[in-house]
């Protein structure tokens, strides 16, 4: 068996630093990155669910297709 201690004259091992804030700074960048891609996403389904919609109202023959929002 060998022990770890040091020989006279050598340098003692030093122990591993603990990981910095370099993890949790890529997984905020993470978080950040899916947020933006998940508002995108809706944003993207709502434009065209309403293109959708009124494309249908066309096709269908009418010539009133605006949407009409309600006063408020």
């Amino acid at each position: 068996m060998s022990t770890s201690k040091p020989e006279p004259g050598e340098k003692p091992k030093s122990r591993p630093k603990p990981p910095s804030g370099d993890n949790r700074r890529g997984a905020i960048a993470g978080l950040i990155i899916a947020i933006a891609i998940l508002a995108i996403g809706w944003w993207l389904a709502r434009d065209l669910t309403a293109a959708s919609k009124m494309q249908d109202c066309l096709m269908s023959g009418r010539s009133n297709c605006n949407v009409i929002e309600p006063a408020r």
